[in-house]
């Protein structure tokens, strides 16, 4: 039996509604630019050329419901509302049939950002680290099995910050599907159980305050939530 110098980290995983086992994550994949809206008010466009992606460490992941301290580093903190899913089969170059049925679970999730260290990257061509992975800036509401959600279309997804509507869009306006997320994202890694996508945001993102309320939904899943607290 192995020993380690210090306690690994504890295994981070989300609820899913009507199992009593959890879903534990491996990865966090996340979508850049999947609402057409929400590029525009960023200063770009989106194309259907392919997709392309970020990722989150696991260990800043947190549940909806927690309450988290305003960063370090930052006078620009954003919300994103966003889908997230989870893969339930390993998948690996997968035709869209089997990307679609490798979907285990949907669920909300906030892609939070120091806008000000993103746009740091952004000026002078460097990764978006500091910008989005970010301590406690993966969260996640409890899922939904696939099979309970049915068809991803026109769902709607919504924001508010402290009861004032931020963001409000359909899942129909994404510009890739979570089918042709996986088919995609499945040509350069062996996806797994474990993984989770988190597929972008709408348009409407904005600055929160230490002691604001996040809220959010997507209909026909469990809502987030998220208290920014006072920096540490």
């Amino acid at each position: 039996m192995s020993e380690y110098l210090f306690e690994p980290a504890p295994v981070f995983s989300i609820p899913v509604l009507g199992e009593t086992a959890q879903y534990p994550v491996r990865r966090i994949f996340c979508v850049g630019r999947n609402y057409a809206a929400h590029a525009a008010e960023m200063g770009g466009e989106v194309d259907r050329e392919a997709p392309w992606y970020f990722t989150k460490s696991v260990p800043h992941a947190i549940l909806s419901g927690n309450d988290s301290p305003y960063p370090p580093g930052s006078s620009n903190y954003h919300h994103e509302m966003e889908l997230a899913f989870a893969i339930g089969t390993p998948v690996f170059r997968a035709s869209a049939a089997e990307a679609e049925d490798a979907i285990f679970a949907y669920g909300c999730a906030l892609d939070m950002t120091r806008r000000d260290r993103q746009q740091d990257g952004k000026d002078h061509r460097r990764p978006w680290d500091l910008g989005k992975d970010v301590e406690d800036s993966a969260v996640f509401a409890p899922m939904t099995r696939a099979d309970a959600v049915g068809v991803i279309g026109d769902q709607r997804i919504y924001l508010a910050v402290d009861g004032d509507m931020r963001q409000d869009a359909t899942l129909n306006d994404m510009v890739w599907s979570c089918g042709e997320i996986v088919a995609h994202l499945s040509r350069y890694y062996h996806l797994t159980p474990g993984d989770v996508i988190m597929t972008g945001t709408p348009a409407g993102v904005g600055a929160v305050e230490a002691g604001q309320e996040i809220t959010g939904a997507i209909d026909g899943l469990e809502p987030i939530q998220l208290r920014i607290g006072s920096p540490e």
